[in-house]
C-alpha cells in the first residue's frame, strides 16, 4: 500500500456541466486515489480514459506527474500528434519514448497474445523511468476502465506483474462514464473515437512489420483526410478491408472517390480493397478467439 498523503485533492478542472450523483462520488474518489500518491507516471496514449487519468494526476500532483507515451510504428501519427496537443492542454509534463515491441517474435507474430508483449515492453520502460524518478512511493497509473477487464485485453497481466495502478478499474469507472466526466470538466476530447493501436488491424498469426503497419497508417490517413474520422483499415495479406459507420458506406461509392482510393490504394501496395457491409466494429477480430 503506498504511503498516504496529507495533500487534499484539488479542483483545478471544476465541472462545467452537471454530473449524476455518482459519478459526481466517483470523480472524488478518483481525486482522492490519485492525490494519495507523492508522484506518478502516467502511462498515456491519448485516448479518453489515459487522457482522464493524466488531467487528474496534473490536477493533484502538480510537477509530480508526468504522461508518458509510448512511441513505435504501431502508434498512428496523427495520434501522437493528439496525444501531444491534449497534454500541453492540461498542463502535465509529456515524455515519449521509443518501444521495440516489434524485435520481439511474441509481438511480431501476432498471436492472440500479442498485447501481453507490447504492454510488458512498455511498462518494463516505465519501471526503469519510475526507478529514475527517486521519489519513495511514486507509482504508474494507467488508464484500464472498469469495462475494460471483460474484454480481451491481455496487456492487463502485464500491468499487474509490474504493480501498475487502474484507478479508473479499481473504482468502477466504465468507458460511458469515463466520457461523461471528461464532459463534465469541459475536455475537449470527451467524444473522441477509440483508437486501438495500428496492430489490431491484422488478423491473429500474421505477421506484423514496420513496413505494414506504416502501410495502414497510411491508407487510414488517406481516408482521414477526406472527411471519414470512425475507421479502421483492416489488413489481410496484401487486401485491405475498409471498416466505417453503416450510415457512412455509401458515401465510398460516390463517383469519382471509389477511383481515387482504389488508385491511392494500389500506390501503396494493396493489392485488393473491399469495403465491409457489417460496419466498423471495434474488437471485430476477437471473433476468431476461442469463446472463454
Amino acid at each position: 500500500m503506498p504511503a498516504q498523503s496529507s495533500r487534499q485533492p484539488t479542483t483545478l478542472h471544476p465541472t462545467v456541466e452537471q454530473l449524476e450523483p455518482d459519478l459526481r462520488e466517483a470523480l472524488a474518489a478518483l481525486r482522492r486515489s490519485i492525490a494519495a500518491h507523492p508522484a506518478a507516471l502516467v502511462a498515456y496514449s491519448g485516448g479518453v480514459d489515459s487522457a482522464l487519468v493524466a488531467a487528474i494526476a496534473a490536477e493533484q500532483l502538480g510537477e509530480g506527474a508526468q504522461a508518458i507515451t509510448g512511441v513505435s510504428p504501431a502508434l498512428a501519427p496523427h495520434l501522437r500528434e493528439e496525444a501531444r496537443q491534449q497534454a500541453a492542454w492540461m498542463g502535465i509534463q509529456h515524455r515519449e519514448i521509443p518501444t521495440a515491441e516489434l524485435n520481439d517474435p511474441a509481438y511480431s507474430r501476432n498471436p492472440a497474445e500479442r498485447c501481453y508483449a507490447c504492454k510488458r515492453e512498455l511498462h518494463s520502460l516505465l519501471a526503469e523511468l519510475l526507478q529514475a524518478i527517486g521519489t519513495a512511493d511514486a507509482v504508474v497509473l494507467d488508464g484500464v476502465n472498469h469495462d475494460d477487464l471483460g474484454d480481451h485485453r491481455p496487456g492487463i497481466r502485464a500491468a499487474q506483474e509490474r504493480q501498475v495502478i487502474s484507478p479508473l478499474a479499481e473504482l468502477g469507472i466504465s468507458k460511458a462514464g469515463v466520457r461523461a466526466i471528461s464532459r463534465a470538466l469541459g475536455f475537449p476530447w470527451w467524444d473522441k473515437p477509440a483508437q486501438p493501436c495500428l496492430a489490431s488491424r491484422f488478423p491473429y498469426g500474421e505477421a506484423i512489420s514496420a513496413e505494414r503497419l506504416q502501410r495502414v497508417a497510411a491508407a487510414e490517413a488517406w481516408l482521414r483526410q477526406r472527411g471519414f474520422q470512425e475507421l479502421r483499415v483492416r489488413s489481410q495479406g496484401e487486401a485491405a478491408r475498409i471498416e466505417l459507420p453503416p450510415a457512412q458506406l455509401p458515401l465510398l461509392l460516390e463517383p469519382g472517390l471509389r477511383e481515387a482510393l482504389v488508385a491511392a490504394f494500389l500506390d501503396l501496395g494493396f493489392t485488393a480493397m473491399s469495403l465491409d457491409l457489417e460496419g466498423l466494429v471495434s474488437g471485430k477480430l476477437n471473433r476468431d478467439l476461442p469463446q472463454r
